[in-house]
């Protein structure tokens, strides 16, 4: 649970520079699992949350700042901290 806060901050704090791993580690943490890779792109799904999907793609390491965004408002929206 401790890693998931460090996560939820650093995201919160830094949106525009958080690294891909981290985004997906934090997508991993609240329940959300890797369905499937196409190019780039990381999906993830959440089997609770059946109309949520959440794409995720590495740019030189980071992800793209308003799939941060939507992983947030999620994570709001389903009190998922």
């Amino acid at each position: 649970m401790g890693n998931l806060k460090k996560l939820f901050q650093k995201a919160i704090s830094k949106p525009n520079n958080l690294s891909f791993e981290d985004a997906c580690s934090l997508a991993e943490c609240i329940g959300f699992e890797f369905k499937r890779q196409k190019g780039d792109h990381k999906i993830f799904k959440n089997p609770k949350l059946k109309n949520e999907i959440i794409n995720l793609q590495n740019v030189s390491g980071k992800a793209k700042p308003y799939q941060v965004k939507q992983l947030l408002k999620i994570i709001e929206k389903y009190n998922l901290t």
